[in-house]
């Protein structure tokens, strides 16, 4: 529990750092959950150190243990943490993994390879599980974690409207600039200019017209 609190209070600080909206924190026997109540479109930077900052508390949290002699849960830190940095969202390592992805890639690309990555890394887990790792604690965590992966991914859709809403409604001003052809083509921190008809419209103009056809659909 000592070890989760420690991973959880890295998030938290760093989030209120960068003034992020903290709805609620789960500590729970198997792992915890701090939920972010704030706008997609933050900036990619602050997301990945908020993300960042649970592995780091935890690994110092790590250091510290073994500076006051303490031997029984070093075995177990190093586990969780281990396990908590692979690419599967939504653990730390998966955000991670959407994260970099989201610098160079579309908004729902970058999601779908990260799911397509943590589909595949969650049956390497499985299997390695049934042939390598027989703990009952372990077949609790991953068979936890199937839960949590099916339900991110189906709210993707939801995520995606979100997205497009925030930036309709909200004036941002992103250093880059990127001429694309479609909505789904749009990237977080950056402005989009679309190419339609032989001509070129703002990012506003272009998300006006999709929740105009959107509403009246």
């Amino acid at each position: 529990m000592s070890i989760i609190f420690i991973h959880e209070l890295g998030h938290l600080l760093t989030a209120r750092y960068f003034n992020w909206k903290i709805d609620k924190i789960y500590i729970y026997p198997l792992g915890g959950i701090t939920k972010i109540n704030d706008k997609i479109n933050k900036p990619l930077k602050e997301e990945i150190i908020i993300v960042l900052m649970g592995p780091i508390f935890q690994m110092i949290y790590y250091y510290v243990l073994i500076k006051m002699g303490v031997q029984d849960i070093l075995l177990f830190n190093l586990i969780l943490l281990l396990f908590n940095l692979l690419p599967i969202y939504p653990l730390d390592g998966g955000k991670i993994l959407n994260l970099v992805f989201s610098f160079f890639l579309s908004y729902k690309l970058s999601y779908k390879i990260t799911f397509f990555f943590s589909f595949l890394f969650y049956i390497i887990l499985v299997l390695f599980s049934l042939f390598y790792f027989h703990s009952l604690f372990f077949i609790i965590v991953i068979f936890f974690l199937i839960f949590k992966i099916i339900d991110e991914y189906s709210k993707k859709d939801y995520y995606f409207s979100k997205f497009l809403l925030e930036r309709y409604l909200n004036n941002y001003r992103f250093k880059k600039i990127k001429f694309i052809k479609g909505i789904n083509s749009m990237q977080r921190d950056k402005t989009h200019f679309f190419k339609k008809n032989n001509q070129v419209i703002t990012e506003k103009e272009f998300l006006r017209e999709h929740f105009n056809i959107v509403y009246n659909k």
